[in-house]
């Protein structure tokens, strides 16, 4: 509807960064400054193309490398203001960083079995709890909303945080945030009208066929 009485459309494209090194390893990298390997830009270009015709007023960016580098791979075909904000930061890991799964089943056995059981209630040692991750990505999204009211914006973030903002938006628990998938390089299309946010695409990957994907 045209005039006065057209609604206005907030249209935020939330995507996950490319492959790094630690991703392919499988390494936890948390809060970690690591870019983007070889396959990481291949994933980034190919978003960034799928994006080009996007009308991006914004891109908001965890100021962590390999979200940065992300950003500024898809902000090539949009010369907006590519500003970063540490709420997109990853999940602080605390003493987990640098390990992999398998590692866990020695000294952090126990810890592994309640994050299993129930990952809403624990606290990464020495790192963070995925609702202080949920708080402080969702306060960026709060300042998107009282910056913009209609148009797209793009946030570059991060697995853990995408998850938390969809749990967020969908009303999942955060014990249930499994059940969101983020894949390297996905992209999500969350549009708000009147106040009111819905999911119309998540963790689309069509842009990446012929590219290797890891989750």
């Amino acid at each position: 509807m045209d005039g006065p009485f057209r609604e206005k459309v907030l249209r935020i494209v939330l995507v996950r960064h490319g492959e790094t090194d630690w991703n392919k390893n499988k390494k936890f990298q948390g809060q970690r400054n690591i870019g983007l390997n070889e396959k990481g830009r291949a994933q980034a270009e190919a978003l960034a193309s799928a994006l080009k015709e996007e009308p991006l007023k914004v891109i908001y960016s965890s100021p962590i490398a390999r979200a940065v580098e992300t950003a500024e791979i898809i902000n090539r075909y949009h010369n907006v203001s590519l500003e970063q904000r540490d709420g997109l930061k990853e999940m602080n890991v605390g003493d987990f960083e640098g390990l992999q799964l398998k590692d866990l089943a020695g000294d952090y056995s126990q810890f592994f079995q309640e994050w299993l059981e129930d990952a809403a209630s624990v606290r990464m040692p020495n790192g963070e709890t995925l609702q202080e991750v949920q708080e402080r990505a969702w306060s960026v999204l709060e300042e998107v909303v009282d910056d913009y009211s209609e148009g797209s914006v793009l946030l570059c973030a991060h697995n853990f945080v995408n998850q938390m903002v969809l749990c967020k938006i969908l009303g999942v628990k955060i014990a249930h945030f499994r059940r969101i998938r983020q894949t390297l390089a996905a992209m999500n299309i969350i549009e708000r009208i009147q106040g009111v946010y819905s999911l119309t695409c998540t963790n689309d990957t069509c842009h990446l066929k012929g590219i290797d994907v890891n989750p």
